[in-house]
């Protein structure tokens, strides 16, 4: 039980090393997009209400029209800068419309593993934390 301990605050000190570095490559990176005029076709906020606590999420659906195609507004913040027939400045990459820079850079291959190890550190700190009380509990 103490080697699995061990095995599992190394894999978190792991997580965390890579979630730090890639980070600070996300920040680093420069992904290609090109900066584009949309025009807002519509902006709507759907709210979800957690039964359990009381809390609400909002999820931004905002529908944006490029040279004659309709796209998702990906990474939209609210949908209160976004009014019908409002001509927008978006971020055009891999075949996406992005509310910002950030958006686009998230989405790379980068940002995708960024995301992974930031997840991985939280998951294997929970796990390595319940593990080491488990041990502690044993050993008394």
């Amino acid at each position: 039980m103490k080697k699995k301990v061990i095995v599992l605050w190394s894999i978190f000190v792991i997580c965390v090393v890579g979630a730090v570095t890639f980070r600070f490559l996300l920040n680093q990176s420069e992904p290609e997009y090109k900066e584009v005029q949309v025009k807002v076709i519509s902006a709507t906020t759907k709210q979800v209400k957690n039964r359990k606590n009381g809390s609400t999420y909002n999820f931004y659906d905002v529908k944006v029209e490029y040279e004659g195609k309709t796209y998702d507004l990906k990474n939209a913040h609210s949908t209160s800068q976004y009014p019908r027939g409002r001509q927008v400045k978006a971020y055009l990459a891999g075949g996406k419309i992005f509310a910002d820079i950030d958006g686009v850079k998230t989405s790379t291959p980068v940002g995708k593993i960024y995301f992974v190890f930031l997840f991985g550190s939280i998951i294997m700190l929970f796990v390595a934390s319940v593990y080491t009380s488990k041990l502690s509990k044993k050993e008394n």
